[in-house]
């Protein structure tokens, strides 16, 4: 990997998993299922170590920037690794490699038909991905923004039925018309400004754009990130999107789709606008509330919820504000603890929808009241289904614990004592609407006749979620294990404050 210059690691980085997209639909049916998932492994690989390979240039504050072409004056396509993009990249790509792994257990024990296309457009979005994590400006990071859209829409309707195309309609029309507010705001700020280039801290000023048109600006262009990471009342395509394969769940919930929603937020939020403009024209503090409004309800809404996925859509939702909620509190400890929980819920969710696909294709069960006596019969599953459950509720010792302990001692620190409550709140909650699974599956005084023989899913599917699991736990007890994604988070607190006098300390 030394012999690759460290400029073109990025772009090779998106590359890679574009190219394998083309080549899995060119070759389409022609290929057998081995060669495609062949394909899909290799690209995987590829990704995780390109992008492991920038790690610790960008620790050490090494600049890795390429400039593709200029597009008008002032405006280039180009990429650049920064401590926020690189944490993103290292959780999506290794994603990507323990997903693939398990979409070859689902779909091939469920039986699947469209599968060409569905590992297609899987590697677009990661490509997509790629690009959002290095866009080095506006215009980049739209680009990619909205190939993500396109990308995902195959994998909402998989199964081309009325409900699934109702879905993908509902997803389109949120995401596209939201990209579309975006692309007229970045328009406005490029005529004010004269750069759409990202900087630590933000590059508009109050004197750019007169009035409470500033927010009115800021609302255009944070609207796109909050539509994607499902912020209410934004949401509803999300719940709706569950009718897709399990995999494509954890997509949307955990490897890229909401987590770009809420990438996009740290970036407008932190290098476009910067707390300080962003706490002068109202917009943090209508974000905050309308996040801490979603944690809330979410949560109440997961509790009534049978059906497995659709509680883990609606915990989704509340958790994605976690990080929302986070970044527009302003704090430079709330911010490393928002950029941390996008790696933390990604872990901990994708496990949670792991063992949900598992528990469908092996036991043919969707609803929680189903699944009594279900830990009988799937032990490793559930257990990990545990170990994510208490991750995604705070408790010590787990991933979560170590995001949301530094957004509420950020919202503490700032004074924001109402939005530490809400979040202490959100946590029980959390453990309210997990935990009774876990529970009923290992309830003990009753016999379901379901579940009285051993039968644990394919092991493409189970060693990923088991994986998975046990990193939700290990960076937990080790934030900085191997990519030392903590410390890239808090260097960018410190990056993004430092502009405007704040420290961690």
């Amino acid at each position: 990997m030394n012999l690759i210059a460290l400029n073109l690691r990025p772009l090779l980085a998106i590359l890679v998993s574009l190219v394998a997209s083309g080549l899995i639909y060119v070759l389409g049916e022609h290929i057998k299922a081995n060669t495609r998932e062949a394909i899909t492994f290799t690209a995987s690989i590829l990704k995780i170590l390109l992008v492991y390979s920038m790690v610790s240039a960008v620790l050490a504050g090494q600049m890795i920037r390429l400039e593709l072409f200029r597009l008008v004056d002032g405006i280039s396509f180009a990429l650049n690794v920064d401590t926020a993009g690189i944490v993103f990249a290292c959780s999506a790509s290794t994603l990507w490699l323990l997903t693939s792994a398990y979409s070859v257990g689902y779909m091939r024990g469920h039986g699947e038909k469209n599968q060409t296309g569905y590992y297609a457009a899987f590697a677009m979005c990661l490509s997509a991905a790629m690009g959002i994590c290095f866009a080095a400006n506006l215009i980049t990071f739209f680009i990619f923004f909205e190939v993500l859209t396109i990308a995902t829409y195959p994998l909402v309707v998989h199964y081309r039925d009325a409900e699934g195309t109702s879905s993908g309609r509902k997803y389109l029309a949120y995401t596209l018309i939201s990209g579309q507010i975006f692309f007229a705001a970045m328009v406005i700020v490029y005529a004010v400004s004269g750069t759409l280039e990202f900087k630590p801290g933000g590059f508009m000023d109050s004197g750019m754009i007169p009035g409470g048109w500033m927010l009115v600006i800021f609302v255009m262009m944070i609207g796109a990130g909050i539509v994607k990471a499902g912020v209410m009342p934004f949401h509803s395509w999300l719940p709706a999107a569950m009718v897709a394969p399990t995999p494509v769940s954890a997509l949307l919930h955990a490897v890229v789709v909401v987590k770009a929603g809420a990438f996009a937020t740290l970036r407008v939020m932190m290098y476009v606008f910067g707390p300080k403009l962003a706490r002068e024209c109202g917009g943090a503090t209508l974000l905050a509330w309308m996040a801490a409004v979603t944690i809330l309800i979410s949560s109440l809404i997961a509790l009534k919820k049978d059906n497995l996925k659709a509680r883990l859509a609606f915990s989704t939702i509340g958790q994605l504000s976690y990080i929302v909620l986070g970044i527009a509190i302003l704090s430079p400890l709330s911010t490393v603890g928002a950029l941390y929980h996008l790696v933390a819920h990604a872990f901990m969710k994708i496990t949670l929808f792991m063992c949900a696909g598992a528990i469908f294709v092996t036991a043919h069960k969707k609803n929680i009241s189903e699944m009594v006596g279900l830990g009988r019969r799937m032990p490793i599953t559930m257990t990990a289904f545990t170990i994510a459950s208490l991750g995604i509720a705070g408790f010590p010792f787990f991933v979560g614990f170590v995001s949301k302990a530094n957004i509420i001692m950020g919202a503490l620190k700032s004074g924001q004592l109402l939005f530490g409550v809400t979040l202490i709140v959100s946590a029980l909650l959390a453990l309210t609407y997990l935990m009774p699974v876990v529970l009923i599956a290992f309830k003990r005084d009753v016999v379901n006749p379901d579940f009285t023989v051993y039968g644990e899913a394919n092991r493409m599917m189970l060693i990923p979620l088991v994986i998975t699991a046990g990193l939700s736990l290990l960076l937990g007890l080790a934030p900085n294990f191997v990519l030392h994604l903590l410390d890239l988070a808090m260097q960018t607190g410190n990056a993004v404050f430092s502009a405007t006098g704040g420290t961690l300390c």
